[in-house]
């Protein structure tokens, strides 16, 4: 249901939609996107939204609203792009998004999880948050090629050629047992971490469906109580019309508060709101 405040209400999830679908739709307009000034393009895209969503905010609304939604959005691509570059083989499509919340509430300076996942489905595409995918980063190897502290040759190792039982030292460990030392030591280190922020994650999604919920109903019982005050006005006006005193009244102002009462009577009969006509006036028995 669309909001009929316009003053202090809470944009709903169905507004924060219509938004980014007008503004991909006008910003976006292959003939005359790229033409259109600034003022321009704002009051297309508050005509889109009006009609799609039936609201009554202002333009200076929307611009204001999509700033908030456009730093969002490029902070959930800047996220993505981190967790896509960063993820393992093996993992799947959660551990990606559990990541790129992670990266998301570490960027600060706003929410601590993205929720707005349908305006992100919209925009995604766009030019301006579209994910440029990178390369896997290049990790240097820290363990030397050659132990400076061992040698092959007999000649700098008296114990070599006394005894060929004597264990060697063992090897530098290689590039990929390293690696996979690493990756098993920062994995534990952030299960722990990353369970605790899906789980906050839900909670805080959770809340906000439920801020939506109040705010609707909010909203929804401010039109009732509109809808209440306009049948009482109308109630107050037909009382004033069964009341009036046309005693003192020229013939002519008789004959229209008398059309005026029929109107009523009728319509409390037999529910009809439709006006009388004036043949009756030239009915002699009236």
């Amino acid at each position: 249901m669309a909001s009929s405040i316009e003053v202090g209400g809470s944009w709903s999830t169905k507004e924060d939609i219509a938004l980014c679908q007008s503004w991909v739709n006008i910003s976006h307009d292959p003939i005359t996107g790229n033409e259109m000034k600034f003022h321009h393009m704002w009051s297309k895209i508050h005509g889109e939204f009006c009609q799609r969503s039936g609201s009554i905010r202002t333009e200076m609304a929307l611009s204001s609203r999509w700033k908030l939604l456009n730093k969002e959005l490029g902070k959930w691509r800047n996220a993505l792009t981190k967790a896509k570059a960063n993820i393992q083989s093996g993992q799947n499509l959660t551990d990606e998004m559990v990541q790129a919340q992670m990266w998301f509430g570490a960027m600060g300076q706003g929410k601590k999880s993205f929720v707005h996942f349908q305006c992100w489905e919209i925009v995604k595409d766009c030019s301006r948050f579209k994910i440029i995918p990178t390369g896997p980063p290049v990790v240097m190897n820290e363990t030397p090629l050659h132990d400076s502290t061992s040698t092959d040759s007999p000649l700098d190792s008296p114990m070599e050629t006394e005894s060929p039982f004597v264990p060697r030292p063992p090897r530098p460990i290689g590039r990929k047992a390293a690696k996979a030392k690493r990756g098993a030591t920062s994995t534990n280190d952030c299960v722990q971490l990353l369970e605790q922020i899906a789980k906050s994650t839900s909670l805080r999604i959770e809340r906000d469906l439920k801020r939506d919920e109040m705010d609707m109903a909010r909203e929804e019982a401010f039109v009732l109580q509109q809808q209440m005050a306009q049948e009482k006005d109308i109630e107050d006006r037909e009382m004033k019309i069964m009341a009036m005193d046309t005693s003192h009244m020229s013939p002519e102002t008789k004959a229209y508060w008398k059309l005026r009462r029929r109107d009523v009577m009728r319509k409390k009969l037999f529910n009809d709101d439709g006006h009388s006509n004036t043949d009756w006036l030239n009915d002699e028995n009236h």
